[in-house]
């Protein structure tokens, strides 16, 4: 939201004030610092489940988290990209670090390739379009609470659930 005079009329939490579009990158380049590096690691540790369970019950866990991970950062984020030189020193950051969105697929899809290899994933399954689409519907749903409140959407389970589901991994033969 902005007032009319162009300022983000989002206060800056902890000040009594607006935050200014530099803070709220800060806070937002500090969040994804804290939150992101755990984020990764849940998804490259999915390489020590392969050939275990089920797929799909391996990657619910994952759904979930994508789902609290992106909801967490979000809202963080909106304030934060008020401007495009705020987005431009975003992007600069992200260049700085080497982070892209591929740091998140491709350990979905690394995972995904591998239990495809092992005949646990259908051959027909494409594991990066796969494995964008996990993360899309986890965005998707933590947007949609953000905006819209939890009233109007299915709960996380109820979303990771239906995320994994309609990916339909599993071969017909599984």
């Amino acid at each position: 939201m902005k007032r009319q005079d162009g300022e983000n009329a989002l206060p800056h939490p902890g000040a009594g004030g607006p935050a200014a579009p530099g803070q709220s990158v800060d806070l937002f380049l500090a969040l994804l610092q804290d939150r992101l590096p755990v984020w990764l690691k849940i998804l490259d540790d999915l390489m020590h489940l392969v050939g275990k369970g089920r797929v799909a019950d391996n990657l619910l866990p994952i759904a979930r988290a994508g789902i609290d991970y992106y909801a967490e950062v979000q809202s963080v984020a909106l304030p934060a990209f008020t401007s495009p030189s705020v987005t431009v020193r975003f992007r600069e950051a992200m260049k700085d670090t080497r982070l892209s969105p591929m740091s998140e697929v491709v350990p979905l899809t690394d995972y995904l390739a591998a239990e495809q290899r092992a005949g646990r994933v259908s051959p027909q399954v494409d594991p990066v379009a796969t494995a964008r689409l996990l993360l899309a519907g986890c965005f998707r749903h933590a947007y949609y609470e953000l905006f819209v409140g939890t009233d109007f959407v299915p709960s996380r389970d109820e979303s990771a659930e239906e995320i994994i589901r309609e990916l339909r991994l599993e071969s017909h033969a599984a």
